[in-house]
């Protein structure tokens, strides 16, 4: 038997990542086997080198699966990362990240 890790996540966001795709699983967005195949590809592309199977895999692949169904289009998710990168610049160590912190933001 192998013992599971003692910690499971290196980072809150790669749980956050976890619970996003089996949250939007169960609720139907997708199959566990759609998402193998999706996560597959995400990891072993036809035109490049393979990559690690990280949760930043899981996150592109997710990003794509949301684009695709319209539920999150690309230039949202990058606008959104934009605004979360400036908010993490503008916030002191030690402190949450908040997209209030954005410079740019706009309530």
């Amino acid at each position: 038997m192998i013992a599971p890790s003692p910690k499971a996540f290196a980072a809150p966001w790669e749980a956050q990542v976890f619970a996003l795709v089996v949250s939007l699983q169960e609720a139907g967005l997708f199959t566990w086997t759609e998402w193998a195949e999706r996560l597959g590809r995400e990891i072993r592309p036809a035109d490049g080198p393979e990559r690690a199977a990280d949760y930043g895999a899981w996150l592109a692949t997710l990003e794509t699966i949301l684009a695709e169904r319209g539920v999150a289009p690309s230039d949202s998710v990058a606008g959104r990362t934009e605004a979360f990168l400036r908010a993490a610049e503008a916030t002191p160590h030690g402190q949450p990240i908040r997209l209030e912190n954005d410079p740019l933001y706009r309530p």
